[in-house]
């Protein structure tokens, strides 16, 4: 009894080392290399990927804009040096992309707001709110750099 057990373990593993081995031996596909930048997006992606971003990189500004802020409330030295902050170029640079980022965020959101209620659901009317979006959003950011700069 005890040789029988043995021997049909040692046959499932026969039989699955066989398999595995009819299985490597069949060639298999070389990985495909992905390259994004060769892949072409349609304008509506390419707004909810700019709309998560612009989301990402407002979460990452909260703290030095609230840290600016407490600064600013402290009294006139504080506002003061606030102001300071914004002379440099890197700062007003690093504004202009927190606009643009704050502005998108808005436009798409709205979009997004009107998608959900059922309102620009054709692939034509998505389309069109899609570039009014980016274009809406880059054409503020232009005016509040020429305003900054």
């Amino acid at each position: 009894m005890e040789r029988l057990r043995l021997a049909l373990r040692l046959k499932r593993w026969y039989k699955s080392v066989s398999c595995i081995k009819h299985y490597m031996s069949k060639q298999q596909p070389a990985p495909v290399y992905l390259n994004l930048f060769r892949i072409r997006f349609p304008v509506g992606a390419v707004t909810s990927i700019a709309h998560r971003v612009s989301g990402v990189l407002l979460f990452l500004a909260l703290p030095f804009f609230v840290y600016l802020l407490d600064l600013s409330l402290r009294g006139p030295d504080g506002f003061a040096a606030v102001i300071d902050w914004f002379d440099v170029r890197l700062v007003r640079l690093g504004s202009i992309i927190i606009a643009w980022s704050l502005l998108h965020h808005l436009f798409s959101g709205v979009r997004f707001l009107f998608i959900d209620l059922e309102a620009g659901v054709q692939l034509s009317q998505a389309r069109i709110t899609a570039w009014l979006v980016n274009i809406a959003a880059l054409a503020a950011t232009l005016v509040y750099a020429w305003c900054v700069l």
